[in-house]
């Protein structure tokens, strides 16, 4: 089939590896110190890697080209995860179905390797607007006009400490757990984006599977809105940690 897909001047790339990062979906690979587009059917198109390019090495064209398939995504995904909490130290041991449902308990150490409490001033909630749960906010709600939005899986919260600070200052928090709620947001977020000026998007997400669901629901939503914002994904680990 015929569609838009990105293609990366070798002589431009300087081999930062900055767009294999940004790409979500694991199309782009560096191979000899160069970014490569090795899978087709890994590059949706939405050109995620273009703004992280800092040379200009990444274009559109429109070319033959095998289409998007998002279920060899999520599998290798999942299967990339699997590997990094292997290599990682973190097992999940012998254990049927999600990950994310696979009991474990988190030991917190300080730098010199000993467990430790901390004491923290305070903190302030950087909660902008209620309700926050995607399914119960009003989609025309005046808070959004004009918003920074931030979609956040439930579960970010508690892993990521600072999530107030870091990402929920100064946005407008929507969260929800696809998995739980076994419904698509694609629908509510589109209509959140279309009806009102928002200036950007930012969407947390645990490593988990199955949290898949709620950035997929925002990739939709941000097409099917017919318009052109900055978005970003950041993934938190289960042991609370930004992932690479």
């Amino acid at each position: 089939m015929k569609r838009k897909i990105i293609q990366i001047n070798e002589e431009k790339c300087n081999g930062c590896g900055a767009c294999a990062n940004a790409c979500h979906e694991g199309a782009i690979e560096m191979i000899n110190g160069k970014a490569k587009l090795t899978r087709d059917d890994y590059c949706d198109g939405f050109g995620d890697c273009l703004p992280a390019c800092p040379t200009g090495a990444i274009t559109f064209v429109e070319r033959e080209a095998a289409a998007y398939d998002e279920d060899a995504v999520l599998k290798n995904k999942q299967a990339k995860m699997q590997e990094k909490m292997r290599s990682g130290g973190v097992s999940f041991g012998r254990h049927e179905g999600c990950p994310g449902k696979k009991a474990m308990t988190l030991n917190r150490v300080s730098e010199e390797g000993e467990e430790h409490t901390t004491i923290y001033k305070k903190p302030t909630s950087r909660l902008g607007q209620w309700p926050c749960q995607i399914k119960l906010v009003n989609v025309n709600a005046p808070y959004f006009d004009g918003a920074k939005l931030l979609v956040a899986a439930d579960c970010s919260a508690y892993a990521y400490a600072n999530l107030h600070e870091e990402f929920m200052k100064g946005k407008i928090t929507v969260i929800g757990c696809p998995k739980l709620d076994a419904t698509d947001y694609s629908e509510k977020l589109t209509e959140i984006i279309k009806n009102n000026d928002i200036k950007s998007v930012t969407v947390v997400r645990m490593e988990v599977p199955c949290c898949g669901g709620i950035e997929n629901a925002v990739k939709k939503a941000l097409q099917d809105s017919g318009k052109f914002i900055p978005w970003q994904v950041v993934t938190i680990s289960i042991d609370g940690r930004l992932s690479d």
